[in-house]
Formats: C-alpha cells, structure tokens, sequence
C-alpha cells in the first residue's frame, strides 16, 4: 500500500513541501491513499486546514473517484471548488489523489474552466510524478539470474592479478604461485614450487612466514599478517599488506594455506588525506555540510554547530530545509537548483535560520560530488556567518547616506535620490518639487538652551516634518538646521502649497523641552519645480535655496517660489484660500436663479440655483474660480449643504407666497455624494426647511461614477424614492458609461453647453446634440439643453424634440425678487402663460 511504502523521513519531507506549498499560493493541500475497495486513507495535509475543509475535500474526492470510474469526471462538490490530482500506478490502477482548494471564496461559474491555473497543475504534477517515481523504485525484478559457468583454471586465473598470490600445503611446500610471484622474488615456478621458505629465504624471514601461516590456521578465517613499506624491483618505495587464510576441502580438513601481497600505497596515500581532510572537517571556521543526492545531511562539522545551534545527532538524515528563514520566495530555490544542476556549483547568499529561531546571512557554495560515470553521489556545501560583515556594512552605509542625528537622508543620499528622481520625471514628462526649509533665528536657540537643547528640537522636527509627508515624499537634513524636502509627480503649483501648508503646520505646537519650557518656532522655505526652475539636481536645490532666502528677506515665517509669477499665484491663492474660510464663516455667499422653461409653448419649468461670492476685498469672484479650489481644500461639503438649505429656504418662501414652479435644481459635487452621510443629510433639510421633495431636483455629474459607482447608485435611489427628481449635469464631457447610465434612477439628462454653443452651424455638436436627445428618450428621460443664447439653437433643439432649455435667450441668472414673470400665482389666473423671448 502507498502509506506503507512511504519511509517516515520521506513523509517529514512531504509534509514540509507541501506545507510550503499551501503557504506560497494559499491552498488548503490534503494528500490521500486511495486502497483496493476505493476507500481513503489521509497520509498528510498541509497545516491550518480546518475540520470542515477536511470533510469538504473528503465528500469532494470520494465523488471525484466514483465520477471517474463511471466516466462522468467532475472537480466540483456542492460546497466549494475543490479539484483533484489522481496518482496511478504503472498498470493505470488508482493508488493516490492529492486534492487542493483555494483559500479564499470559490470561483464563480465563468470562471471554472479557468480555476486550474498553471502554476496549480504544475504542483499536482510535480507531486504525483516524485511519488510515482518513488514507488517504482520500491518495484524488485523476482527473475533470479542464472548462474554463469567459465572454464578456467587455477593457475590462468591468479595469473590474472597483479597482486602477488600463492599456494602451501600443510607440509609449508609452495604448490602453485603466479607471475607477480616470480617477479616480485626473481625466481621462476621450477625454482619455487616444492621449496619451503627455509629454502627461498634466511632463517628469520622463514620463520616469520611460517608464524603468519599459522596465524591464518589458527584464526579460521583470512587475515592480514603484515603490513610494511618495502622497496620495489624498480627501487620504488612501496606499502606492502599481505594476507593469508586456510585452505579447506569439501570435507573441512584442512589442505593448505593461501597468500597475497598487494601494494597498498594509493590506500596509504587516501588514507592520510582522509585524515587530513577529517582534521581540516572538523577545525574549519566555516560550516560544512554533506548531504546525499536525495538532499538529506549525512555529515556536518563542528562550525555547523556552533553557527547554526544544530548538534550532529538533530540534523542527520533530515533535509537543510530545516534552516529555512522563510526569507526567499520559491523562484530563488529554483533558480539556485538549476544552477546547481547545469554548472555543479552556486555562490552567493542566503539568509537562514538558527536553531533559536534567529535568521542570519550566510556566504555559501553549494557543490555537486559526481562519480565516474557523472552521476550526482553527494552535495557539499561550505558556509559563513556574515552577521558582523553586514552589521559593519550597513553601519557605513548609515555613516555615508544618513545624518547621524535624525537618521534622516543626509546631503549625498538626497543628491543621489534627486538625481534618479529627475530622470524619471524627465522621462515621464513629470514636474517635481524641491522645498529648502531653514528654521528661523536657530542660532538663538543654541546661544541660549546650548547645542544639546538643540539637537533635541532638531531630532522632534524631523520626527514632525516625517509625519506630515507622504510615503512618496523624501526628507534629508542637510547641515545645521536647513532641512529639503522632494515631492515627486506634483500635479502644479495647488499641490505643492498644499504639501507647505502640511509643512507649516508642524510648526503650529511649540516643542516641549524636558524642563517643561515651551519653544515656538518659525521656518522659511523655498520652492524650485523641475523643469522650469532648473533641468537638474543642482540648479534645483541652489534655486530651492535662493528662494529660501528670498522667503527669508520678506519677513521670514513664509515661502516664495523661484519663479517670481508662480510665487504671484501661490500668494494670491493663498489669500483666496483664506478669503473662501471666512466668507463661508460670514455667509458672503448668495444664490442666484435661472429660469428654466419648455421648449414646446415656453412656460416656466422651474429654476436651477447657482452660487455667487462677492467678497469685501477682492470683489467678485467666478464660482470657476472658488468652486474648484473649495474642493481640494475641503469646503466643498460645507458650501454644497448651504448652497442646498439656502435653495430649499427660497422655494419655501416662493409657495407661502402663492406662487407655483416645478423644481428648484441643486448641483452636487461628485465629493458631496462620496460623503456616507449625504442621504441624510438631504432629508434633514428638507425636514428642516419643509420644503416638500416634489419640487427639489439635484443634477449630478456624470464624474461621479468614477469612485464607488455602486454606492452611488444605491444613494440616488434612495434620494429618488423620497421624491427628488435627479438630473445628469453636463452629459457627454465626463465618465459617459451607457452601463452605468441605465442603471441610475435619473429623471433627466442636461446637454452641456459646450454642445449647443455652435449648433445648428456645427456638424459634430448637431450630431452629438441629436444623439443625446435620441438617447434620453429612448431611456424615457426628459432633455434640457443649457446655454441657449440664439432663436437659431432654439429652433434646432425644438425641431429635434428637446424638452427643456435655459440661456440668456429666455432669462440671464436672477435674484429672487427678479423673478415674478417666471413664478405664476395660483390665485391669479390673469398671468400670461407664456414668456417671451427676450
């Protein structure tokens, strides 16, 4: 059975594989024997499976087996996706299945054919293959050989051998010796069959011979007599080892004894650099480890042991996987391997782990051991700890690339990391931002707390300035207290004075010091953009810094940019800014009211509410100019529920008045309906003001849709079932998905006025404006074109079936009390049902 034919090593090596397996592509691994009745043993799983993706993948693989022998194959169960890979043996019998499901939820049903991915199959049948291959190496050929008969005799077969061989009878008389024999001695068979040693040699020599010969009688068995360096016929030095053993008969009596001598100086020679080799083993300072062509460890030296925390006992027969950090993604492994295998050796680095759970850094080379025959016996690898070498280098990269006080980029880093980022941007077409920022009057500050108060303020600053920044912004303490900051990929000069503004906020809270004494500071900085204000590293932070200084000459506690016009805009923006929090504090807004009318007979359908801002000090301001800016710093939010409350308070009035319209519309910014709270927010003001839903129209954009567009979705019908009409603002110039569009509960489509300005005389506006109205209707929506200004476009759009219009032709935007031609009183019936156009 396959559990059976599974060693306990090989199922520890299995369970690891597959443990890295399930980690590597989030799968739950469970590796089944399937036996003769087609029941199921589990034989290992990958770890974190629950009990209930084990009754899954069970259910799963039984109904996968029975599916396949009735040729019905399936991989789906009704729970989860679970697919299988079966394992046969050689004659297509099933032993195995390995089942794996992914992690996370199933894939859905377009999906399925796709679900075994690439990579996927390649583990099943990495898997099945290595167990396939394993078990048929278990397989044993039961045919015996036949006993092979050579018709040779005695004295041809030990001429055969160069090692010196002989024959004596119990009486000591030699009876047969070999070539070697009559070489080695210089004397020929006739001269030495018959002799005893007392006739081939002296007195002690004989009696030598003899003794060993009864050595050999005595033992029963063969043995060495002797071992001795002896000089050759060619007056070589050599190592001699003789052995002799008895000779017995079929009846066990003994009839002689048998002698060879060999040179043994090649085994003397391997037997000294065995030693050597031992020695230099186990004192070597690196580790050593061998292992066999399965990759399990048969040695390991000292310095393994005391690098690693591993003893020889703990690691011998397991896999190096044991040392795994967990650090390295598969594809280093496999790169490592085939390597291995292609050239028979790797260098380089490796991070691993001690016994201690530790992970250090080792140098090592990895070398394949090959036979004769170029076959793969062992591996040896020879490691380093280099734990100090990389704590030495990192400590001189931090000496050579950062400040040693904040930690922070110093000057060589920064010029390194602007220069890269200057050749991105060149080759992106991108601008980027360079902010030189030097505390004001620092030298007060070691003059009168000292250098070390100082150091301590610089190191909260750089704390603070690293808090402020994006994770794509670079900080680098340049000298002293002078601090540069990069802003890569800017959008313009808005996005540079928000990131300052981030910047000089950090300056806001004094700096604590430890003697509870309080200390505010200032900063000027200056700004260069590349490339206008320079084309590389150096002309940025020299015009960074010349700015700076200018910042400074201008009173300190500011910025300025290098470039005198943009220093202009950023000053005026940032008085608008200020201008924009203040008027909203004020209500220096007020709503004006453009009529809209039906194209068909030219009554009044409604108004649509538009801000304007008329501020103290710089006049009036275009809603193009303080609506964009209130949305990127986040008052768009406070103005829209104004703008909203103010429209709903309006219509209010209008109807105590006895006056009748359809609608008021209200835009809404894309970043309005982001707002969770938006829906709520509405029916409070409605609530509040008692304006009933009927006569409130919001017109959105079509931009919108570009965040969340389901979320969105849901709101705008939740607004619609309360009864407000919805309106898409400016359609055709935005986001313009027919997908989204027949999804979303809108009563009315707005042709922008981008549209209808050249129309009839414009063959793609035309086009476009038909299209639009073709569209609307067909998706039963009603279409108001806006910016009609000529009886040319008016007619046009009548012609064209258009609903609704608005422009100068028929009303400029009024304030209310202008509007009375447009407000019929349900009391007064006198009042022309038409308006005229002006």
């Amino acid at each position: 059975m396959l559990k059976k034919a599974i060693s306990q090593a090989q199922l520890r090596e299995w369970q690891l594989e597959i443990n890295d397996i399930s980690a590597e592509f989030r799968l739950a691994i469970i590796f089944y024997q399937v036996n003769i009745e087609l029941s199921i043993d589990v034989i290992c799983t990958s770890q974190n499976i629950d009990k209930n993706t084990q009754q899954q993948h069970e259910s799963s693989v039984l109904q996968h087996l029975k599916a396949t022998l009735t040729h019905n194959v399936t991989t789906l169960d009704q729970h989860s996706c679970v697919y299988h890979k079966l394992i046969r043996s050689a004659q297509g019998t099933i032993i195995g299945v390995i089942s794996f499901s992914t992690q996370e939820k199933p894939p859905s049903e377009e999906v399925l054919n796709q679900a075994l991915s690439a990579m996927q199959i390649r583990i099943a049948d990495m898997l099945s293959n290595a167990i396939r291959y394993y078990i048929s190496s278990l397989t044993i050929d039961s045919h015996a050989s036949k006993p092979v008969s050579l018709d040779v005799d005695l004295q041809s077969f030990i001429d055969a051998f160069e090692e010196h061989i002989w024959v004596k009878d119990t009486n000591g008389q030699y009876v047969s010796c070999n070539k070697s024999v009559e070489r080695a001695w210089r004397k020929s068979k006739e001269q030495i069959l018959g002799k005893t040693d007392f006739d081939l040699f002296d007195q002690r020599t004989a009696n030598e011979f003899i003794e060993s010969d009864k050595l050999a009688i005595n033992s029963g068995a063969s043995v060495v007599v002797s071992e001795c360096e002896e000089v050759d016929v060619n007056f070589n030095k050599v190592w001699l080892e003789t052995i002799k053993a008895p000779i017995s008969n079929a009846q066990g009596k003994l009839t002689g004894v048998i002698g060879m001598t060999r040179n043994i100086a090649k085994h003397k020679e391997a037997e000294e650099q065995l030693i050597l080799a031992a020695s230099v083993f186990q004192n070597a300072v690196e580790g050593v480890v061998i292992t066999n062509s399965d990759g399990n460890i048969t040695e390991v030296n000292q310095a393994f042991t005391d690098i690693t925390g591993y003893s020889r006992e703990e690691v011998l027969g397991k896999n190096p996987r044991l040392l795994n950090s967990g650090r390295h993604p598969k594809s280093f492994f496999e790169r490592l391997w085939n390597t291995l295998l292609v050239q028979g050796k790797w260098h380089g680095e490796i991070w691993n782990r001690r016994k201690h759970g530790a992970i250090f850094p080792q140098k090592i080379t990895i070398s394949a051991v090959l036979d004769k025959q170029n076959i793969i016996q062992y591996y040896v690898a020879v490691f380093a700890d280099i734990s100090a070498q990389k704590q030495n280098e990192e400590k001189l990269k931090n000496l050579a690339y950062f400040d040693p006080l904040t930690q922070l980029p110093n000057r060589m880093q920064f010029m390194s990391l602007l220069e890269q980022e200057v050749n991105h941007s060149h080759r992106a077409k991108k601008q980027l931002a360079i902010v030189f920022l030097d505390i004001d009057f620092f030298k007060h500050i070691n003059d009168s707390l000292g250098h070390v108060i100082g150091d301590e303020i610089l190191v909260e600053l750089a704390k603070r300035l690293s808090y402020a920044l994006s994770d794509f912004d670079v900080l680098a303490r340049l000298s002293g207290d002078e601090f540069v900051i990069m802003l890569p990929s800017i959008m313009g000069t808005d996005s540079v004075t928000s990131s300052i503004d981030r910047i000089r906020s950090v300056f806001e809270r004094p700096f604590i010091l430890d003697n509870a004494q309080s200390v505010r500071l200032t900063a000027s900085m200056g700004v260069a953009i590349y490339p206008s204000d320079g084309d590389d590293h150096d002309s940025l932070l020299r015009n960074a810094d010349s700015a700076m200084h200018r910042a400074k000459l201008d009173g300190r506690n500011n910025y300025a940019f290098y470039t005198e016009s943009m220093t202009k805009q950023a000053a005026e923006q940032l008085k608008l800014q200020t201008a924009l929090h203040q008027a909203l504090v004020n209500e220096d807004f007020y709503l004006m009211y453009q009529p809209k009318v039906k194209l068909s007979d030219l009554k009044p359908n409604g108004f649509e509410a538009l801000i304007r801002w008329h501020d103290t000090a710089l006049g009036q301001i275009s809603p193009a100019e303080f609506i964009p800016l209130a949305e990127k710093i986040g008052l768009i939010w406070d103005i829209g529920l104004w703008v909203l409350k103010t429209a709903c308070l309006q219509g209010v009035e209008w109807l105590t008045q006895g006056k009748t319209f359809e609608r008021i519309s209200v835009n809404v910014a894309s970043l309005q309906l982001q707002r969770n709270d938006f829906v709520d927010k509405v029916r409070s003001i409605l609530l509040e003001t008692g304006l009933p839903a009927k006569h409130l129209e919001l017109e959105v954009t079509e931009s919108c849709m570009m965040n969340d567009p389901d979320a969105i979705i849901r709101d705008l019908k939740l607004l619609g079932a309360m009864g407000i009409a919805l309106s898409i603002d400016d359609f055709g110039t935005g986001y313009s998905s027919l997908n989204y569009l027949k999804k979303l509960p809108i009563d009315k489509l707005k042709i922008d006025q981008s549209f209808v300005r050249d129309i009839p005389h414009d063959t793609n506006n035309t086009a476009i404006a038909k299209a639009v109205i073709a569209l609307g209707h067909a998706l039963n929506l009603q279409i108001i074109a806006e910016g009609v200004e000529t009886v040319e476009q008016a007619d046009f759009l009548r012609l064209n079936g258009c609903d609704l219009v608005q422009g100068y032709l028929y009303s400029k935007p009024r304030l209310p009390q202008d509007l009375n031609e447009f407000l019929p009183t349900i009391r007064n019936s006198n009042l022309p049902n038409e308006i005229k156009v002006k």
